[in-house]
């Protein structure tokens, strides 16, 4: 994915693609094939019609007759547009209604895949993997289908005729035909290449530019917007000598068309010449040559066309295969089901690290019972909120197991696994959409009733009736419009929703003031009850609640036990810490507790 490059697509990779996205949808692409092949056949009819009235005005005919062959031109030509617009339409169809089917695909494998590719990517990068290079290949499917299959019918068509007409002059632009076709297939991989990288530029300008915006608020408050902005012009630039690289190699397809259609005309006109005056061919076949001629350029030309867009679709195709055949490293469980109630937990010695080379828990080993709650402390960086993510299965441990309600946690279904479990942390994610969505995280299964009951056991029934729109209203990116509070008591009503076996609470309330933290604690209280916990602690007041204490550091269980117990041994690291919180109890903020452990 992070290459420069993308690698040649074997040709059969896009007939799969089409069958793939397009079974769904055989009606309409047999409605397309028809469509098709009467919009050739009334584009070969139309030139015989013009010869008849050319040779019927040279030798006199009659008016009539001639009207007669005038209003067929005209009704035929009209059925050819009419039916023109219509195979454009379905084709136009087909194609995004395949590639929103691979968008999804692409967007659902990547939510699927670990959190180290997550770590190794951008979202911009991602972004347009999913969207840029599918849209490129929504006009490979689109278009492909209507040019290339339509130039193709056409082309073979108007070599028929030709054949049919006059052997010599069939043979001979049948042999130009060939020899076109073959520069222009030999030539059809050129850009490829070029294109790739441009593609790859423009998914690291995106990255770049969704990194910068994310962070804006620290970029203004330390003064980096001109360092900001000079790496945004080493990123435009680099986007615009690939992009002029890649469209001056892609030209090269058009450049050559050109040239072999000069050829053609003379060719054309040379043999009609030559025929005429041997009294071979009347003067409407000279014209029928040189339409046809004509019709033979127009298939020619969009085949070539489309060249160019096979070759943004070769890249693309490589792109999307790419990441559509990464794996991730973690594999869903065979199903074994988790029990009912309280789920215990336990670490068996393990181990894991974010880099082979760089453990950050080492040989963790503990239990803890259904329905306890355990507080884990430790300073910054000690191993805390790993432990969170090995209980969630965002990562798998290098070594040792870990176990809920009895089950190795990598024989239980993800999904099933990720129902179990809640987490509350201390920072909120809202999504764009309404209060409803933000609350049930898009679960359509959640009974109005329910969710309003929540709110109110939660602490945010004022919050909720000062809203004008209630569930219905919108809520923005960002936590906007929201305190921290609230946000918080949004990030608890979630969980009540799901009502898990598990909590895990990344120490919730550390950065609010004493009368949101205490609707906070409130709402902790009832969050508890019933179920397993896990605190992560910054504060030593957090813990109180605990009933069981691990500390780490540096990766290492250097304590583990009940906390009343721990804090009655004098030899305790809990007990140390508790006696100095209380020495700095007089120095710090009425109603707060002081942060020993960050």
């Amino acid at each position: 994915m992070s290459g420069s490059g993308a690698p040649l697509v074997p040709r059969r990779q896009y007939l799969d693609l089409l069958l793939v996205y397009l079974r769904p949808h055989r009606l309409q692409a047999a409605l397309l094939a028809v469509l098709l092949l009467t919009t050739t056949g009334l584009q070969l009819l139309n030139p015989q019609i013009l010869r008849y009235f050319i040779d019927t005005a040279a030798e006199g005919g009659a008016v009539q007759t001639l009207l007669l062959m005038a209003t067929a031109f005209i009704v035929v030509a009209f059925a050819g547009q009419v039916l023109s617009v219509c195979a454009t339409y379905v084709g136009e169809w087909l194609g995004w209604t395949a590639t929103n089917a691979l968008r999804a695909d692409l967007a659902q494998h990547c939510l699927d895949l670990d959190m180290s590719f997550h770590n190794e990517r951008t979202p911009g990068e991602l972004i347009e993997r999913i969207d840029g290079d599918v849209t490129t290949l929504s006009n490979f499917f689109s278009r492909f289908v209507i040019l290339v299959v339509g130039s193709g019918l056409l082309l073979i068509g108007v070599l028929v005729i030709l054949f049919w007409e006059d052997w010599r002059v069939g043979l001979a632009l049948a042999l130009f035909a060939l020899f076109a076709l073959r520069v222009l297939w030999r030539l059809q991989h050129i850009a490829v290449p070029a294109l790739a990288e441009e593609r790859q530029a423009t998914a690291e300008l995106f990255g770049f530019l969704e990194e910068r915006l994310a962070g804006i608020r620290d970029l203004r408050a330390n003064g980096a917007g001109a360092y900001t902005m000079g790496r945004y012009h080493v990123h435009m630039r680099t986007l615009y000598r690939k992009a002029r690289r890649a469209w001056m190699r892609a030209e090269i397809v058009w450049m050559s068309t050109t040239m072999l259609f000069a050829i053609g005309y003379a060719l054309a006109f040379g043999l009609g010449a030559l025929l005429f005056r041997a009294d071979a061919i009347t003067i409407g076949t000279v014209y029928l040559i040189f339409h046809y001629t004509e019709l033979l350029r127009r298939p020619i030309e969009e085949l070539s066309g489309q060249l160019q867009d096979l070759q943004r679709a070769t890249a693309g195709i490589g792109r999307v295969r790419e990441l559509h055949d990464t794996r991730s490293t973690l594999q869903d469980g065979r199903g074994d089901p988790l029990p009912p109630g309280p789920l215990g937990v336990e670490f068996r010695h393990v181990s894991f690290g974010y880099s082979p080379d760089e453990l950050v828990l080492k040989d963790v080993s503990l239990r803890l019972e259904p329905g306890e709650v355990l507080g884990l402390l430790g300073r910054t960086g000690s191993g805390k909120s790993t432990i969170a993510r090995l209980l969630f299965r965002l990562y798998d441990p290098s070594d040792g197991e870990i176990v809920l309600g009895g089950v190795d946690v990598r024989r239980v279904r993800l999904a099933e696994l990720h129902a179990a479990v809640g987490m509350v942390t201390q920072q909120v994610q809202l999504f764009q959409g309404t209060v409803r969505d933000n609350l049930t995280l898009f679960t359509p299964n959640i009974s109005d009733d329910h969710i309003l009951h929540v709110l109110e056991e939660v602490g945010l029934a004022d919050w909720f009736a000062a809203l004008p729109d209630g569930l219905d209203g919108h809520l923005s990116s960002g936590n906007a419009g929201l305190s921290a509070g609230e946000a918080q008591l949004l990030a608890f009503a979630r969980v009540f929703l799901r009502s898990p076996q598990l909590v895990v609470l990344d120490e919730a309330s550390s950065r609010l003031d004493p009368a949101t933290e205490h609707l906070v604690e409130q709402a902790v209280d009832r969050l508890l009850e019933g179920r397993t916990a896990i605190i992560i602690a910054h504060r030593l007041a957090t813990v109180e609640r605990a009933d069981r204490i691990l500390i780490l550091d540096d990766g290492h269980v250097i304590e583990h036990g009940r906390r009343e117990e721990l804090a009655r041994d004098p030899n305790s690291r809990l007990h140390r810490l508790l006696r100095t919180g209380e020495t700095m109890a007089a120095g710090a903020v009425p109603g707060r507790a002081p942060d020993l452990l960050s």
